[in-house]
């Protein structure tokens, strides 16, 4: 697991904590979630949704990317 130094305001920081202890999470797994919630994920992660995608569908290659594509573009146009 990598490691990742951000600099961020006090205010925001205090938020961030306050946030991850009402939710009884650690500040890393509200982040995962929120890279998850934008649709960033890994190169394997990416493939491998495009797998299922066209597993599902017997879609082709072609097809199923973009699928997958319209689906991260639509998670991550949501406010």
């Amino acid at each position: 697991m990598s490691r990742l130094t951000i600099t961020l305001s006090e205010e925001r920081y205090r938020a961030l904590k306050e946030a991850s202890a009402q939710r009884n999470k650690t500040i890393g797994q509200l982040i995962e979630e929120s890279l998850d919630f934008y649709g960033i994920k890994s190169r394997d992660s990416a493939r491998e949704l495009v797998r299922r995608a066209r597993d599902r569908a017997a879609l082709s290659d072609e097809e199923a990317l973009a699928v997958t594509q319209g689906e991260i573009e639509a998670v991550r146009s949501k406010p």
